[in-house]
């Protein structure tokens, strides 16, 4: 599983906030409060790969996999370029895929 990497936040000030304290949260542990204040983020810029590839790191992290797998793809939407997005998709592929467990615990 990917891990939160510390990043500088190029977005607007409300979403930064959010997305800094996904990665606080979820530093300690916190996947359902790092899901929610992500999901708060990706609401407030919907252009913002970066919180897109966090979110689904934290979905998968909840087994949330479906809903992981939608946000790698969105991320991938926006920057189809970005290496830290396609690795982290690349693994979450070779790890879910082959268990053939892509299904949300929901």
């Amino acid at each position: 599983m990917a891990t939160i990497p510390y990043r500088p936040v190029r977005t607007h000030a409300p979403t930064r906030k959010q997305v800094n304290f996904g990665i606080n949260v979820a530093q300690r542990g916190l996947w359902r409060e790092a899901i929610y204040r992500w999901e708060k983020a990706v609401e407030l810029d919907p252009t913002y790969a970066a919180a897109f590839n966090d979110l689904a790191i934290a979905y998968e992290h909840e087994g949330q996999l479906d809903k992981a797998r939608k946000a790698y793809e969105k991320a991938l939407e926006i920057e189809p370029n970005n290496t830290e997005i396609k690795q982290n998709f690349e693994l979450f592929k070779e790890i879910n895929d082959r268990t053939g467990s892509a299904k949300d615990k929901e």
